[in-house]
């Protein structure tokens, strides 16, 4: 199951990759792509090829939803009644480790995730992702894999268990972990992007770190209470001190520097704990809406389109409404990679 953004630089080279491993499998290979709203030609490149390849589900989101929620759309659309991998569109994830995974899987672990011993980024972003992963393992309740993102095996069984869990702000890795279960981890080299750029930018890398610090801790809560608790130790100190100050030197201690010091100080503390409160009123707020995670606009399954997608409506359309769409495909591909209209 992988999601893409924008992935018209490197779709050809995953595509080519992943029909090896399905040539070559000796398994039941569906892959599910999910456009999460691209600008480019991600979504004809991907409507290409699942109308000529059986094989390859692809599902269109009506806007982007950004890449936890894709990776959720795609989870409530696989079939596979043994196991399903999780992988990035870019490459820097190597595919072809499906096999190591899945051996895991066989030997009875119900959730097989890769762990990244070395990266080929930017030092900056290592030590991000190094401390990153290190802070919330240490703030989190529960027992959160170490240099481990999105890229695993998940088994049926935790498939639907993840399915049936409504958060809106969601923290896929987190989740899985909080699932338990038998949980093993396979080390992997991750690689640098095959073509393209990154997009996921600083700010979306902050929401996602929010979302695994919130949802997964008691911390910042707690934190709120314990910096309490040392305000009023810190005043009843000084409220003593004063005292004592007044009577043995009849003297009360002042000074326009200090006060404006101690102001400023818990100024600033006060407005770090509306924040953090906020953090959880404003994922409490989105939660209770109860909206739907995403809309499908259309998806294609088994080389047929189906369009006005939810629960209950699963339209397929008619062959001359499948071939106007093909032909619309065809104005936008170059003269070889045009679709073929399917026979009636």
């Amino acid at each position: 199951m992988i999601p893409l953004y924008n992935e018209e630089q490197v779709f050809q080279q995953l595509i080519e990759r992943l029909d090896t491993i399905i040539e070559h499998s000796s398994h039941e290979i569906e892959v599910i792509l999910v456009d999460d709203g691209s600008k480019d030609s991600t979504p004809l490149l991907m409507k290409k090829k699942a109308m000529e390849d059986g094989h390859y589900h692809s599902i269109f989101l009506s806007r982007n939803y950004g890449h936890q929620i894709a990776l959720s759309a795609g989870l409530q659309h696989v079939n596979a009644n043994e196991a399903v991998m999780i992988i990035d569109g870019d490459l820097q994830d190597p595919p072809e480790l499906l096999d190591e995974l899945y051996a895991k899987y066989l030997e009875g672990f119900e959730v097989v995730y890769a762990v990244r011993k070395k990266r080929k980024e930017g030092f900056i972003k290592k030590l991000s992702y190094f401390l990153f992963y290190r802070f919330i393992k240490k703030m989190s309740k529960i027992d959160l894999p170490l240099d481990s993102g999105d890229f695993a095996l998940l088994s049926r069984r935790v498939v639907d268990i993840l399915n049936s869990m409504p958060e809106q702000s969601r923290y896929l890795r987190g989740m899985r972990s909080w699932v338990g279960f038998k949980q093993v981890g396979v080390e992997y080299e991750r690689k640098e992007r095959a073509a393209g750029e990154s997009k996921y930018s600083i700010k979306m890398l902050l929401g996602l770190a929010y979302n695994g610090i919130f949802n997964f801790s008691e911390v910042p809560i707690k934190f709120l209470t314990n910096i309490g608790f040392v305000s009023i130790f810190v005043s009843l100190i000084y409220l003593i001190y004063s005292i004592v100050m007044r009577i043995t030197t009849d003297e009360i201690p002042s000074g326009f520097t200090a006060l404006l010091f101690v102001i400023v100080l818990f100024g600033g503390v006060q407005l770090i704990s509306i924040g953090i409160i906020g953090e959880y009123i404003i994922r409490t707020f989105f939660q209770v809406k109860g909206r739907p995670l995403y809309i499908v606009d259309q998806r294609i399954q088994d080389k047929a389109l189906i369009v006005n997608h939810t629960t209950n409506n699963n339209s397929k359309l008619t062959q001359s409404e499948l071939t106007d769409q093909i032909n619309i495909i065809n104005e936008e591909m170059d003269p070889d990679r045009k679709i073929n209209s399917p026979k009636k």
